[in-house]
């Protein structure tokens, strides 16, 4: 990988305001107002930050590309450190309105409204940490994300997703993907306890059942629904609800 250029090649306007932070006061022509924006002591012309009015959103964190002129912002909630919103862009009076939006507390709906690069994820905001909510929060995404993906096998993966969600015993657990693998636990982040077997989407079309990441040695299957008809039958009989995994 080439040697990335200094940032200050690639950003010269913020580099002449000596932080990526006084850089985005400056381009917003006051939308920022008083809203405290902080640019670290290493790497200040590559990262700021924009702390929220509420209590269940973490600081917005803002970053600047290495190898092209453009940035990057992330808002995660501060129980599972999980994304509600992300985005790019290459204009910075565009983050620093996303950025107010955020810090004031708008709703996911109305930062995308007043800056259109913001993604939302599909998360939504679980204040007072209810599991089930938290559960159906990441069962969203997760479809969310399957619709959104561009891989040639897209629609397999999309079509064990909405499978998965259809049944009612496991769109009750708590659902997350490794290696693209979907499994299931029975508490949520930031500490899961894995339940049930791995429900995966081949290649070829097929689906794949298996006690880990990488074997489908409970088996293959031509359509999704057989395979998590099988998932469903692997699962103990005896799980409660899903509960916080502090």
């Amino acid at each position: 990988m080439p040697t990335p250029p200094d940032p200050a090649v690639l950003y010269p306007d913020v580099a002449a305001c000596g932080s990526l932070a006084t850089a985005l006061r400056a381009e917003a022509e006051s939308c920022l107002g008083a809203v405290p924006v902080t640019s670290p002591g290493t790497a200040p012309l590559l990262h700021a930050t924009v702390a929220s009015t509420l209590p269940h959103r973490e600081p917005l964190q803002i970053s600047a590309w290495l190898h092209e002129r453009r940035w990057s912002i992330r808002g995660t909630e501060p129980f599972q450190s999980m994304p509600l919103i992300d985005g790019r862009t290459d204009d910075l009076a565009e983050v620093a309105r996303a950025a107010r939006a955020w810090h004031d507390g708008a709703a996911m709906k109305d930062i995308r409204r007043a800056a259109p690069f913001v993604h939302l994820t599909g998360r939504f905001e679980v204040p007072d940490l209810e599991p089930t909510r938290l559960t159906e929060s990441e069962w969203q995404s997760i479809r969310q994300e399957a619709r959104e993906l561009e891989y040639a096998w897209q629609e397999t993966y999309q079509a064990l997703i909405e499978a998965a969600h259809a049944e009612p015993a496991l769109r009750a657990l708590y659902p997350f993907t490794s290696h693209w693998a979907l499994r299931f636990s029975t508490t949520t982040r930031p500490r899961l306890t894995v339940v049930g077997p791995c429900l995966m989407a081949n290649g070829d079309g097929t689906y794949g059942v298996g006690r880990g990441i990488v074997s489908q040695d409970l088996g293959r299957f031509a359509t999704a629904h057989e395979a998590v008809a099988l998932a469903v039958r692997q699962l103990p009989s005896d799980l409660g609800p899903v509960v916080l995994g502090e």
